[in-house]
């Protein structure tokens, strides 16, 4: 059996974007999240928490925006700063962000809050260092790909098995249960469209802040 270092980890994560299936779901993903972000307004920087290799830090780059990206993994990190983008990059935890409030337009968590402790925590820090609002991007718990990746998780390690799976109603849920005292305008798509909307194995959340009284 082949082992593999953190490292190593961190680069086949990166390749998987790269080629066939991982491609594919990456495309439909940014389409999605493009589609979202078009409904929060205009917005100049914007923090990726939890960026991993940089993979969507460099994309929202690409869309015209500041982007920082921010992971507790050195090794996801020395991956983003080898593929050399103008990006920003730093370690830190996203329950406990190391910035003043509102330093941000938007701060997007993408494929993150799954492997977060303490979710609720790290949208509220989010919330206090966003000025416009948030993108959000989880993988569905209703899909079959959820579901393959809960069965593998049973029969051997992966990064799956403590990860914990979103419905659109969870999401939302957590977004009001978390922010109760912020005025927000929710909008979300899956990846299926709309024939199976609720099945889509990648689902996307914009929360558009409301002014300040």
């Amino acid at each position: 059996m082949q082992s593999w270092n953190e490292e190593q980890w961190a680069w086949r994560y990166e390749a998987w974007y790269e080629q066939g299936p991982g491609y594919q779901a990456a495309s439909r993903e940014k389409a999605l999240l493009q589609r979202l972000l078009a409904k929060l307004g205009p917005v100049k920087t914007v923090l990726e928490v939890g960026c991993g290799t940089g993979y969507f830090t460099r994309w929202l780059a690409a869309q015209g925006l500041q982007a920082v990206g921010l992971d507790l993994s050195a090794a996801m990190l020395a991956v983003a700063q080898a593929k050399g983008a103008t990006v920003g990059y730093l370690r830190g935890d996203a329950t406990a962000l190391p910035f003043d409030d509102e330093t941000f337009d938007l701060v997007a968590f993408i494929t993150t809050l799954e492997f977060i402790a303490s979710p609720m925590t790290a949208l509220r820090e989010a919330a206090r260092v966003a000025k416009r609002g948030l993108l959000l991007g989880v993988l569905n718990r209703f899909s079959w790909t959820a579901f393959r990746r809960c069965v593998r998780g049973l029969f051997r390690a992966t990064i799956y098995r403590q990860a914990r799976f979103y419905s659109v109603r969870d999401l939302i849920r957590l977004v009001h249960q978390a922010l109760p005292r912020r005025r927000f305008t929710l909008a979300w798509d899956t990846t299926a469209g709309s024939v199976h909307l609720l099945w889509g194995e990648f689902i996307g959340l914009s929360v558009r802040f409301e002014e300040r009284e």
